[in-house]
């Protein structure tokens, strides 16, 4: 597991990517409250980074800037779960400042490679060039116009038959960085909603670590808590968000309140 490192140490995210991207263990969690401290508090306490998401989440993209800005502080990056992945959502969000996006419900490999260019500026994609946001820090770091491209990190969600069918195939696409199970929904798509030690669902979680270790990708998963990301570890999985903000609030109330109760 990542060492914790609570002291404000800015963001490199040249750095997080070669840690991602060499199948090193990074620790992170889910953000949906929509509260800036709440992100600062996870930052503070030595997590790798940050996942603000805005398909389930409380949150905006009006809030992904105070977010970048908060975590990064820290040495913590800020990756987007965008509402729909199309080219607007995904700019709007790097252009915040992200250090990459997560793509929700796909279906298939051709999909993935038409959402792929709009990561990335011209000529690799078709995502809109400004220098006036904090990615650019205002204007005053153009040369971030050049490293962008090899800077972003671009994680595709398998949380559908049809993704997990073609996992090997969204694997081979160069830009893609992580795979990224769903849990949930991958449980629902194949017919055994909350059961996680359903065969089926172990052979999914098998073909996803497989096709990533095959292409040389991450492969990730949300885990409730630290021992289900232990054991998702020990059957390869290396991006491991834990919980939520709201999730990890509630746990630790409910066993606080339980244990004075009792």
């Amino acid at each position: 597991m990542a060492h914790l490192n609570s002291t404000m140490t800015p963001l490199d995210k040249g750095a997080l990517a070669a840690r991602i991207r060499a199948g090193e263990t990074t620790i992170g969690s889910f953000a949906g409250l929509g509260s800036t401290m709440a992100i600062e508090v996870l930052a503070a306490a030595g997590l790798d980074w940050i996942l603000v998401d805005l398909e389930h989440g409380g949150g905006s993209e009006d809030g992904i800037g105070n977010a970048v800005a908060a975590a990064g502080g820290y040495g913590a990056g800020t990756f987007v779960r965008v509402e729909t992945p199309d080219r607007i959502r995904i700019g709007r969000a790097l252009d915040a400042g992200a250090a990459g996006v997560m793509l929700p419900r796909v279906d298939s490999a051709d999909e993935v490679a038409t959402i792929i260019p709009h990561v990335h500026y011209p000529p690799l994609g078709d995502r809109g060039v400004a220098t006036y946001n904090r990615s650019l820090r205002w204007g005053m770091d153009k040369d971030a116009l050049q490293t962008s491209d090899s800077e972003v990190i671009t994680i595709v969600q398998i949380e559908t038959t049809g993704a997990l069918a073609e996992v090997d195939e969204i694997a081979s696409i160069d830009a893609v960085d992580v795979l990224f199970v769903g849990p949930l929904d991958l449980s629902y798509a194949l017919g055994v909603p909350l059961d996680f030690t359903a065969p089926a669902f172990l052979d999914a979680l098998e073909a996803v670590v497989a096709a990533a270790r095959k292409h040389g990708k991450s492969a990730g998963i949300l885990s409730a808590d630290a021992g289900v990301a232990s054991t998702r570890a020990g059957q390869g999985f290396t991006f491991l968000p834990v919980g939520s903000d709201s999730t990890l609030l509630a746990d630790t109330a409910t066993a606080v309140i339980s244990a004075l109760r009792d």
